[in-house]
């Protein structure tokens, strides 16, 4: 998450501290609004943490992805969103000059790690739909886990060589009451192809292979259906299932494109398009809301997360031996 420099000789001209304006109701309004989000994506994003490292049935190498997305979202919960919220309500960052720079390298780590889960998820899906038996034999928990941590490792990574590279950390405190991140326009361009285009693609062109794949066996099963005069009623389920595939995927790709879109669209021309401080924090708010949808796309969609937020609430996963319960 950087704040693109509209005027490299002197960007404390563009980014001030205005004064507040908004009526003590509005006020209030906001911060529970923002108080509501934070809430929503933290304890979303809770639930599928608890319910895949509880459930022992739910050990399996994709929901080890799906966890790591679940942390790395519980995270931007936690830690950024009620920052990036604040600084949207205040118009002004209120905070110090240490916590500024902890806080820009942890939203870059979490948000980084966050968008390449996504690519890694449609990765797994793609290569056990095509190939089900290597799939079976080659991945496994332990092995799912260790490309977990070298997801990790690279965001990490990634977001060291970014601050180094511009040398930011000492023109952090320029503006003050303000924490933004300059990135020249090779690292820009370096962003927008590693964070965005290079996910992206692999996200559509994965899930697109994943439709085809899913159509195919969907369409040897109503042929086989036909051959073996099986009920009319029941060749229909495939055909329910290629809608629910097509539904989800589709919303996988809307959403990465409504959240992120923007930020980059806004990297790539902020130096050519003047656009408003308040402008860029709701981009901002626009990123870090993908992590608060995350856990209703992937955990919600499937019926063992609903057992298990079932169980969770009710306070089931208190009792003895509740890890072996069948959620699938």
């Amino acid at each position: 998450m950087n704040f693109t420099d509209f005027n490299q000789t002197d960007p404390c001209l563009y980014f001030h501290c205005p004064e507040r304006s908004l009526s003590t109701a509005v006020y209030v309004i906001l911060y529970i609004f923002a108080a509501a989000v934070v809430l929503l994506t933290v304890c979303g994003n809770l639930l599928v943490i608890i319910s895949v490292c509880h459930f022992k049935q739910l050990h399996t190498p994709t929901n080890m992805l799906i966890l790591s997305l679940a942390v790395s979202d519980f995270l931007i919960g936690l830690v950024v969103f009620p920052i990036i919220l604040i600084g949207l309500i205040e118009s002004c960052w209120i905070f110090n000059r240490v916590f500024c720079i902890c806080f820009l390298l942890t939203a870059y780590i979490v948000t980084g790690t966050s968008i390449f889960d996504i690519a890694l998820i449609a990765v797994d899906r793609y290569v056990a739909l095509s190939n089900p038996f290597l799939y079976t034999r080659a991945v496994s928990v332990s092995i799912m886990c260790f490309v977990v941590l070298c997801n990790w490792c690279l965001s990490f990574s990634y977001s060291l060589a970014v601050h180094y590279f511009n040398r930011n950390f000492d023109r952090v405190v320029m503006c003050p009451g303000k924490c933004f991140l300059f990135i020249d326009e090779v690292w820009s361009l370096v962003d927008l192809l590693f964070i965005f285009v290079s996910p992206l693609s692999i996200i559509i062109i994965l899930y697109i292979q994943v439709f085809v794949i899913a159509k195919k066996h969907a369409t040897a099963i109503r042929e086989l259906n036909i051959q073996n005069r099986t009920q009319i009623s029941k060749n229909n389920i495939p055909k329910k299932s290629e809608r629910k595939a097509a539904k989800v995927l589709g919303i996988v790709v809307f959403v990465f494109l409504v959240c992120l879109l923007p930020y980059f669209i806004h990297s790539l021309l902020g130096r050519v398009i003047e656009v408003g401080v308040g402008l860029i924090q709701i981009i901002l708010v626009l990123v870090h809301l993908n992590s608060t949808v995350n856990p209703i796309i992937y955990a919600l969609f499937y019926p063992w997360f609903r057992r298990c937020v079932k169980l969770v609430l009710t306070l089931q996963i208190l009792k003895t031996h509740s890890s072996l319960i069948k959620v699938l």
